[in-house]
């Protein structure tokens, strides 16, 4: 089965846009926005993940295990992010 190959445009286009994306990032750390300063962040960030995991590992044209070894990395991911929130929701501060 003959590879999908990926051109180097499409290598320049994304690494432009994770420059720009790392440079909001940066200017965001300086703006004022209130309670959505953390949400815009991780927005941000998760643009970002989507787009290193698509074009530089590979996933967008990978075969159904690539999809599957995906799954199971943000499956884990939200099992820790359920039970540490669940840890810190439940303590008591003061």
């Amino acid at each position: 089965m003959p590879e999908r190959t990926i051109s180097e445009t499409t290598y320049y286009v994304v690494f432009g846009a994770l420059l720009a994306l790392t440079l909001a990032t940066y200017g965001l750390a300086y703006l004022d926005i209130g309670k959505w300063h953390t949400p815009v962040a991780l927005l941000i960030s998760v643009i970002k993940m989507t787009l290193i995991i698509l074009y530089f590992m590979h996933a967008r044209y990978g075969d159904w295990l690539t999809w599957v070894i995906v799954g199971a990395g943000a499956l884990w991911l939200g099992i820790l992010l359920v039970l540490t929130m669940g840890d810190y929701l439940t303590r008591s501060f003061g």
